[in-house]
């Protein structure tokens, strides 16, 4: 029973949606996972999915699920690509892993609009702009 495991808070490992040009001098966005502990994460599961409204109408993405081995020290994976047209939504990423046998989850949700041009950070690990969610 889920009852019966032991959840540790989520430290150390952050959630970016960041942007770069392409070859098109236009912005293509990326979700990032970024491991900033100093042990390695593994059995790495991210779920996603956008869910709000748009003039008092229900919206939903559909469900996508992705599997990463592991993720070393201070390593990033990118997720996904994720257009501008759901930046209205809430995008909801949630992240299952291992750190020696132990589970740990969180869920990472961007929150409507939250995706702004003044929201922008450095993301010294990708070397670009992004979202940064902890």
């Amino acid at each position: 029973m889920k009852k019966d495991i032991s959840f540790l808070p989520v430290e150390g490992v952050r959630v970016v949606i960041a942007r770069q040009l392409n070859e098109l001098n236009q912005y293509d966005w990326k979700v990032y996972l970024i491991n900033q502990n100093t042990v390695t994460i593994t059995n790495v599961f991210v779920t996603s999915k956008g869910y709000g409204f748009q003039d008092d109408i229900k919206q939903e993405t559909s469900t996508l699920r992705h599997y990463f081995t592991e993720l070393k020290p201070g390593e990033y994976q990118g997720v996904e690509s994720i257009a501008p047209e759901v930046f209205h939504l809430n995008n909801e990423y949630w992240v299952s892993y291992f750190i020696d046998g132990q589970i740990f989850d969180k869920k990472f949700i961007f929150v409507p609009d939250s995706i702004t041009e003044q929201n922008l950070i450095s993301i010294n690990e990708l070397g670009l702009e992004g979202i940064l969610h902890e």
